[in-house]
């Protein structure tokens, strides 16, 4: 249906244009505006309708894809994956929540410009400009013409659209109120414990075998991990984080600090790997001098003498972790670390 098919009663009223004319002072005439084209909603009440009711399911989607996010949130496990061609693997809570965030951000976005580009009023206002200090007419202009918009969004009209607008605006909201939950529970003192403990044997992180004295050699540096933990388990790397173990061994007469003594067995002497800085993994060792290195920022610990800071910006020595040997003849574990790993933090004390 065309504006030609329609009586010129039923079609919206136009507004006239002011068309300057060119003379001396302004030789360029301004051409006005383009005539007004009626779009099909304003002469068929049955296209309002309908886009009526697309606004009004983009906005009910919404609501639908934030009930999703919230229960994406709740259900979902943290450490499940999926696959999602031609993506890959990827985490389902993550993916959950993206997809449902973003629908419901869309169908408010996409219910708003379809409302206003089908229902609301499309005639183009030409208003000369006036100084910044409004007057009360201007006041009044304002206000009147905020008045006429309110009326041709039909917003009083067209009940469906605006209850769910209202409900997609109202409900929206609980997603960031969902997400409050990751403010806890407080950590406790978990972060001053690793997976050492007493009697865990220390693995060669290379070989994934447990370590004799006999495998440690004066000057070399070996990497260890706890027993039982494995590349595949699905916190490795945050338990590795923690608990990576650097392995010396230093003549007992060249170990300077009384309790590293206690602590080593045959001068097999076993240090934090994780640099007390930053967190970056050490692994540069003198064996002249028995320093290491932090390639990150060259913070350097003499692990002759308790692996304190002889140089960088790093604030306090590597923990020590407690050694033995079990039974067997194998490198074990006498407790956990007496101090947490890594760089300082509020509850260090």
């Amino acid at each position: 249906m065309s504006s030609q098919d329609i009586p010129e009663e039923n079609l919206p009223a136009e507004q006239d244009a002011h068309v300057a004319v060119a003379d001396e002072k302004h030789p360029f005439a301004d051409p006005g505006l383009p005539p007004h084209e009626h779009r099909i909603q304003d002469i068929d009440e049955r296209a309002a309708r309908r886009s009526e009711r697309t606004v009004a399911m983009l906005f009910t989607a919404s609501m639908l894809a934030t009930v999703g996010f919230i229960a994406s949130y709740v259900a979902i496990p943290h450490d499940k994956s999926i696959f999602v061609f031609p993506i890959g693997h990827l985490n389902a809570l993550n993916f959950a929540l993206g997809l449902t965030l973003g629908a419901a951000l869309f169908c408010i976005g996409a219910g708003a410009v379809h409302w206003a580009r089908t229902l609301m009023s499309d005639v183009e206002v030409a208003d000369e400009r006036h100084p910044i200090a409004a007057e009360p007419e201007v006041k009044a202009k304002v206000m009147a013409d905020f008045k006429q918009g309110a009326k041709e969004s039909a917003l009083g009209r067209r009940k469906l659209i605006r209850n769910t607008m209202f409900g997609a605006l109202a409900l929206f909201p609980l997603s960031g109120v969902v997400l409050l939950r990751d403010l806890g529970p407080l950590p406790g003192t978990k972060l001053r414990h690793t997976l050492w403990s007493k009697g865990k044997l220390l693995v060669n992180m290379n070989t994934d075998e447990p370590l004799r004295p006999s495998d440690v050699a004066v000057g070399s540096l070996t990497f260890a991990k706890p027993e039982g933990l494995e590349e595949h388990d699905h916190d490795f790397q945050n338990e590795i984080a923690k608990a990576a173990l650097m392995i010396v061994r230093i003549q007992p007469a060249d170990i300077k600090d009384k309790r590293e003594l206690e602590w080593s067995h045959e001068g097999i002497v076993a240090y934090s790997k994780i640099c007390t800085h930053v967190g970056c993994p050490i692994s540069l060792y003198e064996q002249q001098t028995h320093h290491v290195l932090c390639p990150c920022h060259q913070s350097t610990f003499d692990l002759s003498d308790g692996a304190r800071v002889i140089f960088g910006p790093a604030g306090h020595a590597l923990p020590q972790l407690r050694i033995g040997v079990n039974d067997e003849g194998y490198l074990e574990a006498l407790g956990d670390f007496e101090e947490p790993v890594g760089p300082a933090f509020w509850e260090r004390g």
